[in-house]
């Protein structure tokens, strides 16, 4: 399986006719069908390191303040309780990782997921973000989670290169700021080259990836995407731009040659 990095950006995007969903929808169209997916998603993040455990996971609305049509979207995918407790085995030598019922899948996983698989047919589990776990370790686990792709799962890692939600500007003829594609672009660099160490250390290489990264929440679910990545796969960024200002929406998709 192809392992999938995706900007999901505003929330709303899940709802309304705009590009990115487009492209999603289009992407959706030409990946394989998985067995299951894994996400990685900015939104699961705290202490220690979990994973969805239920037959039928809930669909979480986890924001406030958009309209009532966003608050109705349910994604009623299965989940996949042995695939579950499979990487629980993967992750083992690194972490004990914690069984969970009381999470489900948010809005990091089915904003997306319902564009590339509408039809909520394709099992999908969530592992959470460490908060207190450096870039580097991040990108460990990912290795370790390689050989699900093997197995017909293929990981996606959801947040966004570029998020800076105080410098977000709500106008419809909005332009980048230019820091927000400098960064955008020093991150594309580095991650066609598979430089590992200035991704997981980007603050001392990058004063724009820097100001463009305020928390790591959103970045950190690409190292999970990159590390379970091979340098034989073939890169491809099938979605870019920057959205209200300050969003990255790039996408990053490593695929085995044909």
């Amino acid at each position: 399986m192809p392992t999938v990095f995706i900007g999901h950006g505003n929330p709303m995007l899940a709802i309304t006719d705009n590009r990115y969903a487009t492209q999603w929808q289009g992407l959706g169209t030409r990946l394989p069908r998985p067995r299951a997916v894994l996400m990685v998603s900015a939104h699961w993040y705290g202490a220690g390191t979990a994973v969805t455990m239920q037959p039928q996971p809930p669909t979480l609305h986890d924001f406030g303040g958009f309209p009532p049509a966003l608050f109705s979207v349910q994604y009623p995918a299965p989940g996949d309780p042995e695939l579950a407790d499979e990487i629980c085995g993967l992750l083992a030598p690194v972490i004990a990782v914690r069984k969970s019922e009381d999470w489900g899948l948010d809005h990091g996983s089915w904003s997306v997921l319902r564009h590339l698989y509408p039809a909520a047919d394709v099992p999908v589990i969530q592992l959470s973000l460490d908060a207190q776990r450096s870039g580097l370790w991040h990108l460990e686990l990912g290795r370790r989670l390689a050989t699900l792709r093997t197995q017909g799962v293929m990981l996606i890692g959801s947040g966004n290169l570029v998020h800076h939600l105080g410098r977000i500007n709500w106008s419809s003829d909005a332009s980048a700021h230019h820091w927000a594609e400098e960064a955008d672009a020093w991150f594309a660099e580095k991650i066609v080259a598979r430089d590992f160490d200035a991704l997981c250390n980007f603050g001392g290489y990058s004063p724009a990836a820097r100001l463009a990264v305020p928390s790591p929440e959103h970045f950190l679910p690409l190292l999970y995407a990159l590390g379970a990545s091979s340098s034989a796969d073939q890169l491809e960024f099938p979605v870019t731009g920057i959205d209200v200002a300050s969003i990255s929406m790039r996408c990053c998709v490593w695929s085995s040659p044909a």
